[in-house]
């Protein structure tokens, strides 16, 4: 991607979150990048592919996250919590303060949708991989749980109680579970 590339989809990002989606025109894509709105379909199609970029670029920072969580040499506690922080850092930062923001991250979004199920759907997987390789009964299900908490949390507004609930989720199943160097936690 260009920079000039990047430089509409900043500026996409930033209508978005003042006006949402539905109310976000590609001259205001235009204006916010500067320059004129022909000049903004050299880099995109339309408004509709402009959302999808952005919301693909986040989604796959957000997975990267949580897969440098998930290949860490930490204890497995710790990995879940990585990758659950990936899910919540999308609703961080600029996201935090606008009404319009799950339009981008919600898997009910009309627009990204789809974007959304597929990174909760890696996320499933990613956990269930960790889960399984640290020997704990029903991984797949368990990783359901810690999404369906840390999904919980986030409509409540309480993120900051993810450490805690991802260590409670662990602890309440049971089984010791192990580093990837073999210590018990």
């Amino acid at each position: 991607m260009g920079d000039r590339t990047a430089d509409v989809l900043d500026a996409t990002l930033r209508c978005l979150l003042r006006y949402g989606a539905r109310r976000t025109t590609m001259d205001d894509i235009a204006s916010e990048t500067g320059v004129s709105r022909s000049a903004v379909y050299q880099y995109v199609r339309n408004k509709d592919d402009a959302v999808r970029r952005l919301a693909e670029g986040l989604h796959v920072t957000a997975m990267t996250a949580a897969r440098e969580a998930a290949a860490e040499p930490i204890p497995v506690a710790d990995k879940v919590f990585g990758i659950a922080s990936a899910k919540v850092q999308l609703a961080a930062g600029p996201f935090a303060e606008s009404p319009h923001a799950a339009e981008l991250i919600d898997e009910q979004a009309r627009l990204c949708g789809d974007i959304c199920r597929g990174f909760t759907d890696d996320l499933h997987g990613l956990l269930t991989g960790v889960l399984d390789e640290a020997g704990l009964d029903r991984p797949a299900d368990t990783a359901r749980i810690v999404l369906a908490t840390t999904i919980g949390l986030l409509s409540a507004g309480r993120t900051d109680l993810l450490r805690t609930a991802t260590d409670a989720l662990l602890d309440g199943f049971g089984t010791t579970v192990k580093t990837l160097e073999g210590e018990q936690q």
